[in-house]
């Protein structure tokens, strides 16, 4: 079985994989003071209470966007799993080519949705993930990565209200009975939910003119399902998004050790880091 690691700003995903379907997924807080050790006994933990058999674990993948939390990543399969993962980096094989200005400043995350994104739509299309920041990611027909758009995310946005605003008092970010709200909280929620679902629209619709061909849109990530039913853009969502994408990119990888090695399969360098292929790379 693969298990799939989604290091977030916020919270930590991680998936089973046995074959091309997820079995199990659940999440921690990235808490960067945490060590390996803690967290190998953590996600031995929260696996075994799954029903998981943590021996059956085989091989792993990770990709961070947090710098100090990927060799922690590394250290906890090493730890709970006695393998050496993974990590979505230079050198690893995307099948995707790059067009960003520079390719290692694209977060993993973005590059591992984009794949994903691709796979289902095998057509241009735009992935909305609404994270701690909430980015558009542009592929081409092709199957290139070309580039998007970050703004901040929902919680960020709310948060900067509730604490510069004297009178405005935190409220839960859920939709609102109507969008004219006759009390503080409702107007808020209105403001959020509403106000947010503009801007997916607004920026869909300028993406979509600029790239001047068909696009379809899929959106990932932890306020997705709140948010797309207010839009139109948004074809559909998928909470896995990231961990299949990281599942491609893990098979792609395996696919292309066996054909230099035959069944020989060599482990990763364990010292891999973040960042991505360079520019017109397909690998």
């Amino acid at each position: 079985m693969l298990l799939a690691i989604d290091v977030g700003n916020t919270n930590i995903s991680f998936g089973v994989f046995e074959g091309d379907a997820l079995q199990h997924h659940v999440r921690s807080e990235s808490a960067r003071a945490r060590t390996a050790d803690e967290y190998a006994v953590l996600v031995r933990q929260m696996l075994s209470l799954h029903g998981v058999d943590i021996e059956r674990i085989d091989s792993a993948i990770i990709a961070s966007v947090v710098p100090p939390l990927t060799d922690t990543m590394v250290g906890l399969v090493r730890r709970a799993f006695h393998r050496d993962a993974l990590v979505v980096g230079p050198g690893i094989r995307t099948g995707m080519p790059i067009l960003y200005e520079n390719p290692r400043e694209v977060g993993a995350d973005r590059i591992v949705n984009a794949v994903a994104a691709y796979e289902w739509a095998r057509a241009g299309v735009i992935v909305v993930d609404f994270g701690t920041a909430t980015t558009f990611d542009c592929v081409t027909p092709r199957g290139e990565y070309l580039g998007g758009v970050i703004a901040p995310g929902i919680q960020i946005s709310a948060e900067a209200l509730f604490s510069r605003a004297a009178r405005l008092h935190r409220v839960e970010i859920a939709l609102p009975p109507k969008v004219v709200g006759r009390n503080p909280m409702h107007s808020m929620q209105s403001g959020i939910v509403y106000g947010y679902a503009g801007l997916v629209e607004g920026i869909c619709a300028r993406l979509r003119r600029e790239l001047a061909y068909p696009c379809r849109v899929v959106a990932t990530g932890g306020l997705a399902r709140l948010i797309a039913p207010q839009t139109e853009s948004i074809e559909t969502v998928d909470d896995d998004l990231t961990l299949t994408g990281l599942r491609l990119l893990y098979e792609r990888n395996i696919a292309s050790r066996e054909g230099r090695h035959g069944s020989e399969v060599p482990p990763p360098h364990p010292e891999q880091d973040g960042g991505t292929p360079r520019s017109g790379e397909t690998t």
